[in-house]
């Protein structure tokens, strides 16, 4: 994660995060001679672009230090866990390149270990059985300004809570009937200090365990023991768990480990004008705005490699956001800026006309056509060429021809000569309308001395535009997309609502595209010339016909800030 950089001197000086520095004096002291780091999702949901950073941030500190790196199931809450989310993470975090080989692990799996903790909390008298509702338990909390109330329960002997909790375990109470408290202090000015739960009755199916478990330890509790069965060295995590830290290093101490973990926190990742709230995310799914997590329009990890981005650009962004210990907020065309960087030299052009009208070359030979030669991508000789059928009959962009152009208009208008790409020099004679004024054909003549696209007497041409071969063409079905939120607006209505963008989403149905991309593969991508990078929809297309959505657009206002 260090970014290297040069002095006036030419001398390479390393700029290290705060996060590096700290492990960098952890290993210079001694308290650890390793870096083992995790990251721990619960599966609830589809991991988005926040979850992106802290995969790469703690994938890429294990890497950097010669460590390791632990992919682990935050799975405490059978309430809101799906083995679909599970699978969905797992092929998020592999797709990003975050390599967890055979350091799979579920916090399910240390779900006796933490019984016993629970236990030998009870016994040292640090943890008692509560009766209090969760309402009695809100009113007995206190608040920011007035400390808390101590449980009715809070004096109970070792030996009756140990019968309470075994109890618990064995099934004897009902949901919400009892809890068991740590033990701590209910005068602190940390409310997460103030005897919190740390076990609740939940008579759920576990989708690991199965049925073998009436009660689940609460995260607080879980994670710090989880870290530390695992010799996890630094738990990063982000801020809104900085209060929760006391806690952490609380049930550590108290469990007696050798090794404690140690947690640092730093800032979230967010993007303007994007909804990455899983509650939100799952009402958009459920009320059908969108067609799934993985709709294009988000920005849930699936989401984004089924519109097209790579996980190089996932990695460079990431990497220009930085790490932090102040929260901020990244504009979206920053990303859009980083998948573009990526693609335009790796991705090979096409050519699409999305809103399609016809051209016919009045004087091409009747019945005649040829083949043309394309560069796949003038930045990348490497990928090659590419043949393309001409004939008498094409496809052009309906807006590459006016019938009374403005000023500084270049292309096709009825005496103007254009140069078609890669092929010639045409000029326009004019046009063919329906009954509605509408322009269904357009005509012009060739210059067969100017194949290739250039004239042998030297005369130029202002425009050039892109076509197909009616002959060969393949129709598909393209997806245009904006945000799905109103950006001028804001994501949320006062009342919690979202400001949904109508034009989210644009499907054009009678797209022109070259016969090259009639066997496109899923998440293939190209530049189609003039209109954008496309990516080949794995969700919706099928054999021979192609679905694409518009990953970006070619041009954008976003540049990279100057480095200081």
């Amino acid at each position: 994660m260090a970014e290297v950089t040069n002095n006036t001197n030419s001398e390479e000086v390393v700029s290290r995060n705060f996060i590096e520095m700290e492990i960098d004096k952890d290993l210079a002291e001694g308290v650890y001679d390793h870096v083992m780091t995790r990251f721990p999702p619960e599966p609830n949901g589809y991991l988005h672009i926040g979850h992106a950073k802290s995969i790469l941030l703690n994938y890429g500190l294990a890497k950097q230090y010669g460590g390791k790196f632990n992919l682990r199931f935050d799975d405490t809450n059978p309430t809101k866990e799906k083995n679909e989310f599970v699978e969905s993470i797992k092929a998020d975090v592999e797709w990003l390149g975050a390599d967890f080989e055979d350091r799979l692990f579920y916090a399910s799996n240390y779900f006796d270990k933490m019984y016993e903790n629970a236990v030998k909390l009870i016994k040292k008298g640090k943890a008692y059985v509560s009766d209090l509702t969760a309402e009695e338990m809100r009113e007995y909390r206190g608040t920011l300004t007035e400390p808390g109330k101590e449980d009715p329960a809070r004096n109970r002997s070792v030996e009756e809570n140990l019968q309470l909790f075994e109890d618990m375990k064995n099934g004897k109470f009902e949901d919400g009937e009892k809890t068991l408290r740590a033990k701590i202090d209910m005068n602190s000015s940390n409310i997460n200090m103030r005897d919190p739960v740390i076990y609740r009755v939940a008579h759920m199916t576990h989708h690991n365990t199965g049925d073998k478990w009436c009660i689940y330890p609460m995260y607080d509790f879980a994670h710090p023991i989880e870290d530390a069965e695992e010799g996890i060295t630094h738990s990063i995590c982000t801020l809104e768990f900085e209060d929760h830290r006391p806690l952490y290093n609380w049930v550590v101490e108290e469990c007696e480990y050798p090794h404690p973990p140690r947690q640092i926190e730093f800032a979230k990742l967010y993007l303007t004008n994007v909804v990455t709230g899983k509650r939100y995310i799952k009402k958009l799914v459920e009320d059908g705005v969108v067609d799934g997590w993985d709709d294009p329009r988000l920005v849930s990890i699936a989401a984004l490699r089924r519109r097209g981005f790579t996980p190089e650009s996932i990695q460079k962004f990431v990497e220009l956001c930085g790490v932090s210990k102040a929260n901020s907020s990244v504009d979206y065309a920053m990303l859009e800026y980083c998948i573009r960087e990526d693609l335009k030299s790796k991705r090979p052009r096409a050519m699409g006309i999305l809103n399609p009208v016809k051209l016919v070359i009045d004087n091409y030979p009747e019945g005649e056509s040829e083949v043309l030669e394309a560069d796949n991508n003038l930045e990348n000789p490497e990928l090659g060429k590419r043949n393309l059928t001409f004939s008498k009959e094409l496809y052009i962009e309906a807006d590459d021809f006016m019938e009374e152009p403005p000023k500084k208009y270049f292309r096709l208008f009825p005496g103007n000569e254009v140069r078609l790409m890669h092929a010639y020099f045409v000029t326009c004679t004019g046009c063919e309308k329906d009954e509605n004024g509408n322009v269904t054909v357009v005509h012009c003549t060739y210059d067969p001395a100017t194949k290739g696209g250039n004239a042998p007497d030297g005369r130029k041409v202002k425009g050039t535009i892109h076509w197909v071969d009616a002959q060969t063409a393949i129709t598909a079905e393209v997806r245009l997309y904006e945000n799905l939120v109103d950006e001028e607006k804001g994501v949320y209505n006062e009342d919690g609502s979202m400001n949904l963008n109508p034009n989210s989403l644009t499907v054009l149905k009678n797209c022109k595209l070259e016969a090259s991309l009639k066997d496109a593969k899923a998440y293939e991508s190209f530049q189609f010339v003039r209109n954008g990078f496309f990516c080949v929809d794995s969700k919706d297309s099928q054999p021979g016909k192609p679905v694409f959505n518009r990953i970006v657009s070619l041009k954008s206002s976003f540049t990279l800030p100057a480095k200081q």
